[in-house]
């Protein structure tokens, strides 16, 4: 039991805004074990999504530079799918253009129903958005949106917003117009901003079977041969029909997106069936495990993990 000498000293300190190392004994002695899961494990069905983007749509003409996009809030958290990751689908109509601006966030952008009229413009280089292309927009980088199709496009945005935010490290500038400024001279090209799935879709097949993931393909940067993003790796998941996965617990929080087939992923002590196009989000340390229960099905998945952050700190486990 603390003496009144000792919580005479502690109040004394914390006028001088300051607090003894002892004050902590009970935050390291939690951490016994690792550390818990920040937020909840939760779903949402492509069928609630799509009927809140419909209203969405009429309540909401233009996009322009708000964005009509419908973000995942995690109830355990403040902000964000993960205490990472931010997670939503984003709707653009037809002949709509969403305007340019860039910021200190990172984004990818998984396409769900896309075309060939539809684009993403980053730093002056066109992307075309066709079904389950994956398109990077780098931190900093400029970038738009342009539908010329005859229908609404839809795509899953992943950024890394609850992260730039809690570092503190937020930029943002919008820009004058639909067009983006010209790239200075100093400005260096991306190494790879599109990954057609027509080209993906191969390597994934090549892959060697994983006990946890199934098949499973890891987007990189030709640059460097590290993950797509410094902040967010992609992969890709093929669980072949009866896979059972061994269970797995990370330090890494994760999204998924379920693009084919149905399965169940088992987080802790909860089991989160899925079905085609709905969303999953995984929090930080918690075991999980994928089970595909069809016999003639394969299911595939497309994900993000905010693993890199976490290997370049030299703070990734798992077990």
């Amino acid at each position: 039991m603390q003496n009144a000498a000792l919580e005479a000293f502690d109040e004394k300190l914390a006028r001088a805004h300051m607090r003894g190392q002892w004050k902590s004994e009970g935050f390291l002695s939690a951490a016994i074990g690792g550390p818990k899961p920040a937020g909840f494990p939760g779903k949402w069905t492509w069928a609630d999504v799509m009927g809140l983007m419909d209203e969405a749509g009429a309540v909401m003409r233009e996009s322009q530079q708000a964005r009509r996009a419908l973000m995942f809030h995690n109830p355990g958290l403040q902000r964000g799918a993960t205490h990472t990751i931010n997670m939503g689908v984003q709707m653009i109509m037809p002949g709509e253009t969403a305007w340019a601006h860039r910021h200190s966030i990172a984004a990818i952008r998984f396409i769900i129903e896309g075309n060939s009229a539809l684009t993403t413009i980053i730093d002056g280089e066109r992307c075309v958005m066709e079904d389950f292309d994956l398109v990077l927009t780098p931190n900093w980088s400029w970038h738009d949106h342009h539908n010329k199709a005859e229908k609404p496009a839809y795509w899953l945005d992943v950024l890394d917003v609850p992260l730039v935010l809690n570092l503190n490290q937020t930029f943002y500038e919008p820009g004058t117009g639909e067009d983006q400024p010209v790239p200075g001279a100093d400005f260096s090209p991306h190494a790879r901003l599109r990954y057609p799935w027509r080209e993906t879709e191969p390597l994934l097949r090549s892959a060697m079977l994983d006990a946890h993931d199934g098949y499973r393909h890891d987007y990189l940067n030709p640059a460097t041969g590290g993950p797509t993003l410094p902040t967010l790796s992609c992969h890709v998941l093929a669980l072949p029909p009866g896979f059972a996965g061994a269970p797995r617990r990370r330090t890494a929080s994760a999204v998924y997106f379920a693009m084919r087939g149905a399965g169940t992923l088992e987080v802790g002590d909860q089991t989160l069936s899925f079905n085609k196009s709905d969303s999953l989000v995984v929090p930080n340390f918690v075991r999980t495990r994928f089970v595909n229960a069809s016999n003639t099905d394969e299911a595939l998945l497309f994900s993000v993990e905010d693993t890199p952050v976490l290997k370049a700190l030299g703070l990734y486990r798992e077990g």
